[in-house]
């Protein structure tokens, strides 16, 4: 005759008054966590952001920005605008899309993002991603997921006219490490 390795239960079936003394038990542990609650000024929901919620921050609004673009006697026009959280804080910034308001041909974009502190009157330009200095126009422009998407348009040399540019490429830019990453360059294709 063998013998089991493992020892004999004392008990394989259970009786109506260890039934009782479970649910009594139970019944003793669910009363006493309901009495013992976590203080409300520091609960927090499991998976909750502890960042302030961007619902009660309004973006920055570009009308009447000092954007740093050159525009001689024309006025800068905002062309395109979009907003959304690009670095995390729980507020949203807007990016913008400026050029000179000229009358003809393709003037140079610039995209800025500006940034509005808590409590300020006037938001502020803390990023240029373009410059109008490298002569790129931009369409395609959206803020989506904590990145802003453009598809740039350009020229391949400075013997194409200003109104056709020739040369077109997607660009994405991220809030990384505290300065926006471009990233996602395609190689420039012609237009």
């Amino acid at each position: 005759m063998q013998q089991s390795v493992v020892p004999e239960l004392a008990h394989t079936q259970a009786s109506p008054i260890q039934w009782v003394a479970t649910a009594t038990a139970i019944a003793g542990v669910v009363a006493l966590s309901s009495l013992v609650q976590p203080d409300p000024a520091r609960a927090a929901q499991p998976g909750a952001d502890p960042k302030p919620a961007a619902a009660s921050a309004t973006a920055p609004d570009p009308t009447g920005v000092d954007f740093p673009i050159v525009c001689g006697p024309v006025k800068a026009l905002v062309e395109k605008k979009a907003s959304g959280d690009l670095d995390g804080d729980g507020r949203p910034e807007t990016v913008a899309v400026v050029r000179c308001d000229a009358g003809s041909g393709t003037p140079p974009s610039g995209v800025y993002v500006l940034t509005q502190a808590e409590g300020a009157k006037e938001p502020r330009v803390v990023a240029t991603l373009i410059d109008p200095k490298d002569r790129l126009s931009v369409t395609d422009f959206a803020v989506r997921d904590g990145a802003v998407t453009a598809t740039l348009l350009g020229y391949s040399s400075a013997d194409v006219p200003s109104c056709c540019p020739d040369l077109r490429e997607n660009a994405k830019w991220q809030w990384k490490n505290g300065a926006f990453i471009r990233s996602t360059p395609s190689e420039a294709r012609g237009a």
